[in-house]
């Protein structure tokens, strides 16, 4: 736009972007936060979009360091390296940890997706690739399209939210060839139980649905479970 004589303005855009704070309510509304939305997508995508053939490992934030729990996820994180895939966590402590190190000590590639929340503590060590989100539900979108299929480890509600969002995408076939392995026995036998006399027992669920996912305590049969539909 071009003003002149009686249309120029006094000082320029500029000038009044840097030189004034003006009200601030408008970072707390809808149309921005629609912005950061699209931001975090517009991140997501580009940091991921070469990452190649992955796999998203699972588990509790609290496992212990050096806990049976936590050495059983360095050792898939190693194995998914070692058979070819990225291996992509939430990120943080814990079981999270402890994949992304058993990924980079086989010299594979460690993302790490992590979350704003009140007691987040960041990234673990082991992460080469990390992105932190406002948003659960663009998160939640990254693990999915970057991933051909999950491990999932014993875990707390955010590991449950996962895997129930993963097996509905499978069951309602907005994802296909999809594999979800549940790791630990001991851990989920209760929750597939209650799947197969509750949920499917009283027609919530067909039978056929108890396929969609596998149980296994062995970490050569999970690796082999959540890859051999990726090819």
């Amino acid at each position: 736009m071009v003003r002149r004589r009686g249309q120029v303005l006094a000082g320029t855009t500029d000038q009044r972007l840097l030189d004034t704070k003006g009200p601030t309510d408008w970072l707390h509304e809808d149309p921005w936060r629609v912005m950061r939305i699209q931001s975090e997508f517009v991140e997501g995508f580009g940091a991921l979009s070469e990452l190649g053939p992955a796999i998203s490992v699972f588990g509790s934030a609290r496992t212990p360091a050096g806990s049976p729990e936590y050495e059983a996820g360095v050792r898939i994180g190693r194995a998914l390296a070692e058979a070819g895939f990225a291996v992509i966590t939430g990120g943080g402590p814990g079981a999270m940890e402890a994949a992304n190190k058993g990924a980079g000590e086989a010299g594979g590639v460690s993302v790490g997706l992590g979350i704003e929340l009140p007691f987040e503590q960041g990234l673990n060590p082991y992460v080469d690739i990390g992105i932190n989100f406002r948003y659960f539900f663009v998160r939640k979108t990254m693990f999915v399209k970057y991933a051909q299929g999950f491990v999932v480890l014993p875990g707390g509600f955010g590991t449950m939210d996962e895997l129930f969002e993963a097996l509905t995408l499978v069951q309602t076939k907005k994802v296909t060839r999809f594999p979800i392995v549940l790791f630990g026995g001991d851990y989920w036998r209760g929750l597939v139980d209650w799947v197969r006399t509750a949920v499917v027992g009283q027609g919530k669920a067909s039978a056929v649905d108890l396929e969609l996912f596998h149980l296994t305590d062995d970490v050569d049969e999970a690796i082999a479970l959540v890859t051999k539909e990726t090819s």
